[in-house]
């Protein structure tokens, strides 16, 4: 049996284009954390050969929608914040780890570290959820 933040997850990411087109493929997820992972491709990479900045902050938003979303309370981004801590390429493996840091009835506040595949930092990115009482899946 499925648990609820992987129901959340699959109900999520098959309505969510933007997750799919990166290439997201979910590692681990559970109440109040998410990690995914993708590869990033030629056509994801800006004039300098580098990847957009909007990559690395589109597997980070991805973790935290998920990880947010994980407690089947409906939680919508209200403030979002990234530092670019280093260059990705094209063929690099990024892992976005998504951790709950704090949380009250109605707000939510968690922290993504993504890493490339030599576990160096690539993106530091801070969210904070407005949780609502409506529930993702019945």
């Amino acid at each position: 049996m499925e648990t609820i933040p992987r129901q959340v997850f699959e109900k999520m990411y098959a309505q969510d284009g933007y997750s799919q087109w990166l290439g997201i493929v979910l590692i681990a997820v559970g109440e109040g954390f998410c990690t995914l992972e993708m590869t990033v491709r030629p056509e994801m990479l800006n004039g300098f050969e580098v990847a957009h900045g909007g990559i690395t902050y589109g597997i980070s938003d991805s973790a935290f929608a998920f990880a947010c979303n994980s407690f089947n309370r409906l939680s919508v981004s209200v403030e979002t914040s990234i530092t670019h801590a280093a260059a990705v390429r094209a063929g690099d493996v990024l892992r976005a780890e998504a951790k709950l840091v704090t949380q009250s009835n109605r707000i939510g506040t968690y922290h993504v570290l993504t890493y490339n595949q030599r576990g160096e930092t690539v993106a530091v990115f801070k969210g904070i959820c407005y949780r609502t009482d409506k529930v993702v899946v019945p």
